[in-house]
């Protein structure tokens, strides 16, 4: 006999025959990690949040993180616009490319305030091909010999990279720090003038400090400024899920060893056994 034909004799629904969703047994722990995450890094869309699950053990994809995502309202951080890029006559692109890591380093100021009101800048220090941040050197002025300062320390713990690549601003085309560039063994890549996508690795991490610490944190003294950012850059280099990169960090320092793991440890209290990795 039928399912209809059974249901129309004993007039009940054909509804009540339905399996009823139980749910996962998992789900609450789940989505109370998947809510932590959201809330500690509010800039962060699904994607990234299900990448750093993934990297602290749960056995979780893409499309149930979202389902969680949007059950609970969390909202997706707005994308950027995209940009073109800029292209001579002759329709080649004149923007160098990074093969290699220390193949082209990209630097570039930004600049933010204290509680008081006074100005700070921070020179962000790339490397274009891992995307790893190098350095961020922090300070109220800074100068073309505050320049050469941090590239000479760059250069002594991490070689000399092939180009070196900035916008035309006065600190970077001062002729002691070009000289200084070119007598390392370095060559310098300026950018055509009003062409910030040229720099677009060092503006995209740009955009990322401003939109995750910055605009969110208030900062009382530069040594306060300086120790939050600089957790930020640490967290940036090993945790952060990078998009281009597979939704994996520029520059992780550990693996898990052994891989096996018993239950999910949550995000925001896994520790980690380090096993050095190279790049």
């Amino acid at each position: 006999m039928s399912e209809r034909l059974a249901c129309r004799v004993l007039g009940q629904h054909r509804s009540t025959q339905r399996k009823v969703p139980r749910g996962r047994t998992d789900d609450a722990a789940l989505t109370a990690d998947i809510v932590e995450l959201a809330t500690r890094y509010g800039r962060y869309g699904y994607r990234r949040i299900a990448a750093l699950l993934t990297n602290a053990g749960w056995a979780v994809n893409v499309k149930r993180v979202e389902r969680i995502w949007r059950q609970e309202g969390l909202k997706v951080p707005a994308r950027q616009p995209k940009r073109g890029r800029l292209w001579p006559n002759d329709g080649s692109c004149v923007r160098l490319r990074p093969e290699h890591p220390n193949h082209v380093w990209s630097y570039d100021f930004v600049e933010d305030r204290t509680h008081n009101g006074r100005k700070f800048r921070m020179l962000n220090v790339i490397d274009e091909f891992t995307r790893e941040c190098i350095a961020i050197r922090i300070d109220r002025k800074l100068k073309s010999t505050d320049v050469i300062d941090v590239l000479s320390d760059l250069f002594i713990l991490r070689g000399v990279p092939e180009h070196v690549r900035s916008d035309n601003g006065p600190e970077f085309v001062a002729k002691a720090v070009r000289d200084w560039i070119t007598a390392v063994g370095a060559r310098t890549a300026f950018i055509e003038p009003g062409s910030p996508w040229e720099n677009g690795y060092c503006e995209s991490f740009n955009s990322k400090l401003r939109d995750e610490v910055l605009n969110g944190e208030l900062f009382y003294s530069l040594a306060e400024a300086r120790i939050v950012i600089e957790g930020w850059r640490q967290h940036y280099n090993t945790q952060r899920p990078h998009s281009s990169l597979g939704y994996k960090p520029p520059a992780p320092p550990a693996v898990l060893w052994p891989a096996a793991q018993t239950q999910p440890a949550s995000p925001a209290t896994s520790t980690v056994v380090a096993k050095p990795t190279m790049h």
